[in-house]
């Protein structure tokens, strides 16, 4: 356990305590700039924005239950051409934070200057169901303490109800909420001597281990809860599209939109193969296919699409689910890319964003490595 600090809660009011938490960072110039979640006037949504002025801290919420893009695709887009000149607070969920780890490995992210603060994952909504929560007048506090109080919450995203990664992985700084009385404070736990070097320079009690004493527990029996339901749907996604009729029916609704790859933060292709001119052809060749066929699906090219998409990304797939977020038909993206890749990746017992010095399977040649497959 790293350094421990307790950030002071007022009157049950966990928010604003975070807000001074926030502002101290900037204040004090532990960073530059802050990458944090911010609600939109009107409060129906909260985003991302990059902040360098504390006062423009207006309202920010890095808990409410919602997520509308994966951070690791805005510090991909940030720092692949060159690193931030600055430091950069990035305020992130575990997803995010093992998303980013896969792409500093692939080389589309750099972690230079950048410190890493990452949140205990409670789960998230869908942007259209965190509206309604907002409007039916509920708060992130109040989702807060329902989680702590032991309430499952059935809005939350199917991805974020099967994930079993909800404490975060390579911050420099942790904002654990899990097992944590959040009324008495809320412990930050330094995880590197840069985290613990901004955490003396804060105005904060000090802590002590025994602070975050339940913290293992509670999380010991939130990832059980979380991996039994996982192995459950996954199992019946098994069923529902085991082979080719029933993987056709599965990706009935699919229009070839292609937002799942969009809002995929490990889709990161400059330009993607199926923009490419390799489909670019003529009338005739689509005459041709239905002549030898009988019929031929349209968009051509659907269920290529979405193979050739496992095939670039199933090894660092971390399950965050915004490829079935951004789907306009429902189709349970998701829960196929999961089930793919947790089988591909437990080939090699390789866990994306486990390890920055673990190295890419599908990149790394090791002699020997699969036996017995050469003799099959």
């Amino acid at each position: 356990m790293g350094k421990v600090a307790i950030i002071n809660v007022r009157e049950g009011k966990i928010l604003d305590a975070l807000n001074r938490f926030w502002r101290g960072l900037l204040e004090t110039r532990a960073v530059d700039a802050l990458l944090i979640p911010q609600t939109l006037p009107g409060g129906r949504n909260v985003v991302q924005t990059l902040v360098s002025d504390p006062q423009n801290l207006k309202r920010p919420d890095p808990l409410a239950p919602v997520l509308p893009v994966n951070s690791a695709r805005l510090l991909s887009q940030m720092t692949r051409v060159a690193p931030s000149p600055r430091k950069v607070g990035a305020v992130l969920r575990s997803c995010e934070l093992r998303a980013l780890v896969e792409l500093v490995k692939l080389k589309q992210a750099s972690l230079d200057n950048l410190v890493l603060i990452g949140v205990d994952c409670l789960g998230t909504c869908s942007v259209g169901r965190y509206a309604e929560r907002i409007e039916a007048g509920l708060t992130t506090e109040d989702f807060v303490r329902s989680f702590g109080e032991g309430q499952e919450d059935v809005s939350l995203r199917e991805a974020c109800q099967i994930c079993e990664f909800p404490a975060p992985v390579h911050a420099d700084l942790t904002v654990c909420l899990i097992g944590a009385d959040l009324e008495k404070g809320i412990p930050v736990v330094a995880q590197t001597p840069e985290g613990a070097q901004i955490l003396e320079g804060l105005d904060l009690k000090p802590g002590e281990d025994r602070e975050v004493a339940g913290r293992e527990e509670a999380l010991s029996q939130l990832i059980a809860r979380r991996t039994a339901v996982r192995d459950e749907t996954l199992a019946q996604m098994q069923r529902e599209a085991h082979g080719m009729e029933n993987l056709l029916a599965t990706f009935a609704g699919c229009i070839n939109c292609r937002n799942c790859s969009t809002v995929c933060p490990m889709c990161y292709c400059k330009t993607c193969f199926f923009d490419s001119p390799v489909f670019d052809v003529e009338a005739d060749r689509y005459l041709g296919w239905t002549e030898k066929r009988g019929t031929l699906r349209m968009p051509a090219d659907m269920l290529l699409f979405h193979l050739t998409r496992m095939t670039h990304m199933a090894m660092s797939c971390v399950g965050c689910g915004m490829c079935q977020e951004a789907c306009p038909n429902d189709i349970p993206v998701a829960h196929i890319f999961r089930m793919v890749g947790m089988g591909l990746q437990t080939v090699f017992d390789y866990v994306p964003g486990r390890s920055l010095e673990e190295e890419l399977p599908l990149a790394t040649f090791r002699e020997g490595e699969l036996p017995g497959i050469a003799e099959e």
